[in-house]
C-alpha cells in the first residue's frame, strides 16, 4: 500500500487521504482537494480510483466527490443522512451508505467502519491496518462541532464513549479531518471531551 496525504483549499485545509494498493487500486477519503491533486498522483503511480469513502457530508469534505466518481466510475460512500443537496451538504445523493461494523475489501486493505453520529447525522469513522480516519468526530485532543445542521451534542458523547472502547491498537494514528494527526491512545488518555463524556456516562 502506498498512502498520501493531501490538503483541501483555504480556509478549512481539509486533510484528504489516498490510499493505493499493491494492486494499483486506490481508495479516497474525504475528497477534499482539487481533483487534478489525485489524477496527479494517479498517474504518476498508476493507480486507478475505485472506492471513495466520505466520514461526512460537509462540502469541505467532499468537493471533489462526483468529479471524481464520473471521472474513474469510482463507487461513492456516504451516508444517506448526510446526502441533502443542501448548501452545507451538497452531496444529493451516494452509491451507498455503511452498515455499521461492515469490512470494505479493496484488494489487501480492509477498512472497518463504525458509526459516529454528533458532528452530522451521517459521521462514520474508518479504519485501515494502523489508519484511523476519524473525519469531523474527533482531533487532536477536541472534536467537532455540534451546533450546525444535523449535529446533536447528546449522540456526540454516545459517539465518544463508543469511540474510547473501540477495537484499535493505542498505536494507530488517528487522521483528523482538519488539524495535525494523533494517536488513538494519546486521544483515549488526554481528550477533554472524551473523558468528560466517559465521566457522564
Amino acid at each position: 500500500m502506498k498512502a498520501f496525504h493531501l490538503v483541501g483549499p483555504a480556509p478549512f485545509y481539509t486533510n484528504s487521504f489516498l490510499l493505493i494498493s499493491d494492486a494499483g487500486n486506490a481508495v479516497v477519503i474525504d475528497p477534499a482537494a482539487e481533483v487534478q491533486e489525485y489524477d496527479k498522483i494517479l498517474k504518476e503511480h498508476g493507480g486507478r480510483l475505485s472506492l471513495i469513502l466520505c466520514t461526512h457530508g460537509h462540502y469541505d469534505h467532499v468537493g471533489s466527490a462526483g468529479a471524481l466518481s464520473r471521472e474513474w466510475g469510482a463507487k461513492l460512500y456516504c451516508e444517506p443522512a448526510d446526502c441533502r443537496g443542501t448548501q452545507l451538504l451538497p452531496l444529493k445523493g451516494s452509491d451507498s451508505g455503511y452498515e455499521e461494523g461492515e469490512v470494505i475489501p479493496l484488494d489487501e486493505l480492509r477498512f472497518t467502519v463504525w458509526h459516529t453520529p454528533g458532528h452530522t447525522e451521517g459521521s462514520v469513522v474508518l479504519l485501515c491496518e494502523s489508519y484511523l480516519f476519524v473525519g469531523d468526530t474527533v482531533f487532536q485532543g477536541s472534536i467537532g462541532r455540534t451546533d450546525l445542521e444535523g449535529g446533536d451534542s447528546r449522540k456526540m458523547d454516545e459517539s465518544l464513549r463508543k469511540f474510547a472502547a473501540l477495537p484499535v491498537p493505542a498505536e494507530a494514528q488517528v487522521l483528523p479531518g482538519h488539524g495535525d494527526f494523533s494517536t488513538f491512545g494519546q486521544e483515549a488518555a488526554t481528550n477533554f471531551y472524551i473523558k468528560n463524556a466517559l465521566r457522564n456516562a
